[in-house]
């Protein structure tokens, strides 16, 4: 069992991420304060729920980095998403039974898991928590809808750029960077999972981008260095993320 304290903690990382796209009433937010939760720690590269599960929990990530994934018939992997803190990534199990894709810990992960009959409770006391819920499906099919346009139509180096751009964006407005620094624990071939590349093409995009001066990467560690040419690189407009102004600033 988690304390009070505990799960206050763990549950404030879901309203710092809620904060960032929704109102939330400060009656509602203390309701998400109090859902009752169970922790749980994965190893690097685990299963968190995997596709064909029918899960009456809904994983909040804690800490560390995890990703949505679907694997083709011949064993090819497609990373649709990645996610961090605050992040609810199948919330969507909430009122679709079965899972059609998985979600892997790319990183040791603690997953703080919340049971569905609280959560659905939780929506019809509190109007502001469904719209609040509702509104991130909407910007997930959103980033989904960006991410078909990059792979379908955009450069490798368009990709990439868009991609740390978005993640950077993303982290930032739920306080996860440091200056224009932030961590990036993904390998050279989950990006190509993620944007349709082979791990030979990521590197070379990775070095022209370090070469021309947009990033500067230390092991999984990356620096922004000169945001206006990086966005122009990477034709990225964050509004698909639909940030509150003053987060997204």
């Amino acid at each position: 069992m988690t304390s009070p304290e505990m799960r206050k903690r763990e549950l404030s990382r879901l309203v710092v991420k809620l904060r960032t796209i929704a109102d939330l009433s400060p009656t509602a937010e203390q309701a998400l304060l109090a859902l009752p939760l169970r922790l749980k720690v994965f190893e690097e590269n685990a299963d968190i729920v995997s596709q064909g599960d029918e899960p009456s929990e809904c994983a909040l990530v804690v800490d560390g980095f995890a990703c949505r994934y679907k694997v083709l018939g011949e064993g090819q992997r497609q990373i649709m998403s990645f996610h961090s803190s605050g992040d609810i990534p199948d919330l969507q199990s909430l009122h679709l039974r079965v899972m059609d894709h998985s979600l892997l810990a790319l990183t040791p992960a603690t997953i703080a898991f919340l049971p569905h009959g609280p959560l659905l409770a939780l929506t019809r006391e509190h109007p502001d928590i469904a719209a609040a819920f509702w509104r991130d499906t909407l910007i997930d099919a959103a980033v989904f809808r960006e991410w078909l346009a990059g792979v379908g139509r955009r450069s490798a180096r368009q990709r990439i750029a868009h991609l740390i751009c978005e993640l950077y964006t993303r982290m930032r407005a739920v306080g996860l960077t440091d200056g224009s620094s932030f961590e990036l624990p993904v390998t050279q071939a989950e990006l190509g999972d993620a944007l349709g590349l082979s791990s030979v093409h990521v590197n070379r995009v990775m070095q022209e981008l370090r070469r021309d001066d947009l990033i500067v990467s230390r092991g999984r560690h990356i620096a922004i260095g000169e945001w206006e040419r990086l966005q122009a690189a990477g034709d990225f407009d964050p509004e698909y993320l639909h940030l509150r102004e003053q987060r997204a600033a």
